[in-house]
């Protein structure tokens, strides 16, 4: 049996453990999981999520960071900050600078009624085509009560002037990088940035759009089972 080991989880722009759900209950027993949840009030600017997620290092000797969407930045900045504890980074479905050049340019539109009437949009359709005790629906409707549009255009403004290409470049720890197939949200152009920076990274795609390792969370265990299982 191999020997226990955490796995730290940092969130999406909904900062909860909602959408991780799939992917923990996938997992196997010797990974232990811990998820970094963020404020739902006050600052959260990378450097104001850093130190919290240096907080959930504080009892752990080694680890393994797994940053999805918003939090791969995030994930190498841990890296960084604690190069003795972090073992491996996996970045799932994200970016080292903004995943479309056109998203920086329209930052001044990261406001809090334009993030809420997206969201609402976003959502309209699986209230109207999937009944309620359907999945997603439910924790798409459990985020959308537990954040605040404020707290998501917070961090989308964050992430729209992120460039992290120096630390994945430096990063101390190997790095997995982890995509859908038909990410529409961040392109596979992102993947393909990232190797350019820094070649060793390995890349595995599994089956699925942005929220592949919700969707597809047998899948997603199976690449960071297998991530952590070479590393030892």
């Amino acid at each position: 049996m191999l020997t226990p080991i955490t796995l730290v989880l940092l969130p999406g722009l909904d900062g909860t453990d909602v959408f991780f759900r799939p992917l923990l209950a996938a997992l196997p027993g010797w990974i232990m999981p811990i998820v970094v949840q963020f404020p739902t009030a006050g600052a959260n600017e990378y450097p104001d999520l850093l130190r919290l997620a240096q907080c959930a290092l504080a009892e752990t000797t080694a680890c393994y960071v797994l940053g999805w969407s918003f939090s791969g930045p995030l994930a190498l900045m841990l890296a960084a900050a604690e190069p003795a504890k972090v073992r491996g980074v996996i970045l799932v479905s994200t970016f080292v600078r903004p995943p479309r050049s056109i998203y920086a340019r329209l930052r001044w539109a990261a406001v809090t009624p334009t993030v809420w009437i997206l969201r609402f949009c976003k959502r309209l359709p699986v209230w109207l085509s999937r009944s309620s005790s359907d999945r997603l629906r439910r924790d798409k409707t459990e985020t959308w009560k537990r954040v605040k549009a404020s707290m998501v255009a917070a961090r989308i403004r964050a992430l729209l002037q992120v460039d992290a290409r120096e630390l994945l470049m430096h990063c101390p720890a190997l790095v997995l990088c982890l995509a859908g197939s038909d990410d529409g949200i961040v392109p596979h152009g992102n993947v393909d940035e990232m190797v350019c920076v820094r070649p060793s990274v390995q890349v595995r795609m599994i089956e699925g759009q942005h929220f592949a390792i919700y969707t597809n969370p047998t899948a997603a265990a199976g690449a960071i089972e297998a991530f952590m299982t070479e590393l030892g």
